[in-house]
């Protein structure tokens, strides 16, 4: 006889699934940076290790056919100085970029919130519409609403 289980119940169950997964991932970062913290101040990783180690990747990457083409050294640079940042735990550089990135964003949404929008109004709308001003609509015909 086959199991039932009820919308909520499988929502749940998948809910507490995700927040576990969510957790064991926040734990793992913590466990790394902590790890990569004392590895840094032991002298055993550079800053030209993360800058290579990075270029490692991209490159490992391309050959994968995963990227079409490795960073070049400008977004290379970038992507170490936040790596870094994090390992050093450099908390005011930290603050700014988070600032610098939130404005960013606040910028971009308001760019998206000025452009026109087209708006598709559903069938029973127009339906509704139709009924309103007393027509009746043959065929498919489509209606321009401004």
């Amino acid at each position: 006889m086959p199991m039932q289980i009820s919308l909520d119940e499988l929502l749940s169950a998948l809910l507490a699934r995700v927040d576990g997964m969510a957790m064991n991932e926040e734990n793992l970062k913590s466990r790394l940076n902590i790890i990569f913290r004392v590895l840094y101040k032991k002298g055993l990783i550079t800053d030209e290790d993360v800058v290579e180690s990075i270029r490692d990747e991209h490159r490992l990457l391309k050959e994968l056919g995963l990227t079409r083409e490795e960073p070049d050294d400008e977004v290379v640079n970038a992507i170490a100085e936040s790596i870094l940042l994090w390992i050093k735990g450099d908390a005011e550089k930290l603050k700014e970029q988070i600032k610098e990135y939130e404005q960013k964003m606040q910028e971009a949404a308001m760019e998206e919130a000025r452009k026109p929008k087209i708006d598709v109004a559903s069938p029973q709308v127009l339906q509704q519409l139709d009924q309103l001003s007393g027509k009746e609509r043959r065929g498919g015909g489509r209606k321009l609403i401004i």
